[in-house]
């Protein structure tokens, strides 16, 4: 019992000074997480067990591989070309960054997609001289939007897919309809919310106007060996399951295989990882690990569940609503783990069709990433990178921004699903 109500404790604390933004994330997570080992609310060997390492190095595998095609200039010419497209707007620049960040985190998925995007949004901003939040802010919440339509897009999805059998093909058939139409709406807001900070000088528009983004190109080599690997290891993600490999082991096949050909020096490769945000997971991943073994998450799932009876419609919102709030502030990852086996449970008890059920937690735990800073891996990258580049994001401030529209997009989900599932 000690046990239960310390690692209530320690995470309330915790996440109080992550909401203060006082000390660095970083630091106060990985202080959370050797206070729960030091106090005994779980032991290091399970401690370790709770880490999820298939997302830890899939995130170093592929910015290791962004790092190395970086340095031939493509995120610059992308930057160039898609501006001069809409004519350098900032305001159709925004659009055009958030459908393509949504489409690349449905096809990869989101943590690679902000990868790749957010390097072309600082290229952008810079050249333009304006702020780069209101983008950076639009790839996170799209990222996780975008995710959301798919099997590979999030690793939500991949751990539903594996518990249901649930397919490729099912996931889009089911999630895209309700992702477009949020992405949609989503952004509609996005740009009321940032229509006054997205102006340019017509001089800074001419300027980018002129130049020719073909100059941005400083290693041809590199590029064309960046881009085959870059699409084997693409390929790969899209039949991993095929060939029984998890996504981490082609991310780091890829990082090798790529500074192999391209001889990168091995210090400067990982000097790309943004390593803060890997500890700051690992961190989180044990702070969430002590509420699971000592059946906090457990309790809170399981009193929920048992209001709802065998209703389907209850069962389904319930789950969509709690899998959205209780992803916001807790990753979305260990949250699912927690859900799935009481979801099977369930189903098996109550003998109610259950796929309506899956649904509902993969939008809720997809979506409610939105809601906070450190509601998913996209949103904690991008943040990363931010402080690197010298414009870090203030936990309220995008709190106040994604929440909001985290609350928007599980309602459209609440009525998607009631239309076409419970009816």
């Amino acid at each position: 019992m000690i046990s239960f109500w310390l690692s209530i404790i320690i995470f309330v604390i915790t996440y109080i000074f992550i909401i203060t933004d006082k000390i660095h994330r970083t630091i106060v997570v990985w202080m959370g997480a050797v206070l729960v080992i030091v106090l005994g609310v779980i032991n290091q060997e399970k401690a370790i067990e709770h880490i999820d390492f298939n997302t830890l190095l899939l995130l170093i595998g592929m910015m290791v591989i962004v790092g190395i095609t970086r340095k031939s200039g493509v995120f610059e010419y992308l930057a160039i070309k898609s501006a001069k497209m809409v004519k350098g707007e900032p305001v159709a620049i925004l659009v055009a960054l958030g459908f393509i960040t949504a489409v690349a985190s449905a096809l990869l998925d989101n943590v690679t997609a902000v990868l790749l995007v957010v390097p072309i949004t600082y290229a952008l901003t810079d050249l333009l001289e304006i702020a780069p939040i209101p983008f950076l802010f639009t790839e996170i919440i799209t990222s996780n939007i975008g995710g959301t339509a798919t099997l590979i897009g999030d690793p939500p999805n991949i751990m539903i897919g594996s518990a249901t059998g649930l397919g490729f093909m099912d996931f889009i058939m089911n999630l895209a309809l309700p992702v477009g139409i949020i992405l949609v709406t989503t952004i509609v807001c996005l740009v009321f919310i940032y229509k006054k900070d997205l102006t340019a000088d017509k001089d800074k528009i001419e300027r980018l106007m002129a130049l020719n983004e073909i100059d941005c190109i400083r290693e041809w080599l590199i590029l064309k060996k960046s881009l085959v690997v870059l699409g084997l290891t693409i390929l790969g993600f899209l039949l991993h399951q095929s060939l029984h490999l998890e996504s981490a082991t082609i991310a780091l096949f890829g990082a090798g295989l790529l500074m192999l050909i391209t001889r990168e020096e091995p210090e400067e490769a990982l000097l790309s990882i943004e390593w803060p945000t890997i500890f700051f997971f690992a961190g989180l991943f044990i702070l969430v690990g002590g509420l699971q073994v000592n059946g906090v998450i457990s309790l809170i799932a399981n009193i929920s569940l048992q209001i709802t009876g065998d209703s389907v419609a209850l069962t389904g919102i319930l789950v969509l609503w709690l899998s959205a709030l209780a992803s916001a502030f807790v990753d979305n990852i260990p949250f699912v783990a927690t859900m799935i086996p009481l979801l099977q449970e369930v189903g098996q008890l109550s003998q109610m069709p259950m796929e309506s059920i899956w649904w509902s937690l993969a939008l809720g735990a997809c979506l409610g990433g939105n809601g906070s800073l450190i509601g998913a891996s996209a949103n904690v990258i991008v943040a990363g990178i931010a402080e690197r580049n010298g414009t870090p994001i203030k936990f309220k401030e995008f709190l106040i921004v994604g929440f909001p529209l985290m609350l928007l997009s599980i309602i459209i989900s609440t009525g998607y699903l009631y239309l076409v599932f419970w009816r």
